[in-house]
């Protein structure tokens, strides 16, 4: 068996003045996965609980992010959470606050034989 990657979903979320890295990443990974109805785990004969989803966030301060409140947004299945630098944090104008802009990938994928 191999993991076979079978659907990738983008978001972007921010955090318009809190300037909290973590809302914002949660913010995208919602809207990655909200936004459609994937229905991979029937297509494909799995439970649900079988999809092992692998979510990318890029914030410019990967340090801030808080990885397990990411993992616990996904409804189903076993998740690993990576984060890097990216996004982007946008100062207000008299630069006591800041926006937080992040994004995400989220790659689903299952433990699969290959159909030959």
């Amino acid at each position: 068996m191999a993991i076979t990657p079978v659907a990738v979903e983008f978001g972007m979320g921010t955090d318009l003045q809190g300037g909290d890295h973590t809302k914002a990443a949660i913010r995208a990974l919602k809207d990655a996965l909200w936004h459609n109805s994937l229905n991979m785990a029937d297509a494909f004969g799995f439970p649900r609980d079988a999809m092992i989803v692998h979510v990318k966030v890029g914030v410019a301060r990967p340090d801030a992010v808080d990885k397990a409140a990411i993992a616990a947004v996904l409804p189903y299945g076993t998740a690993t959470v990576e984060v890097v630098e990216g996004g982007l944090d946008v100062p207000g104008e008299d630069g006591s606050k800041f926006t937080v802009i992040a994004n995400v990938a989220a790659t689903v994928s299952f433990d699969m034989e290959a159909a030959i």
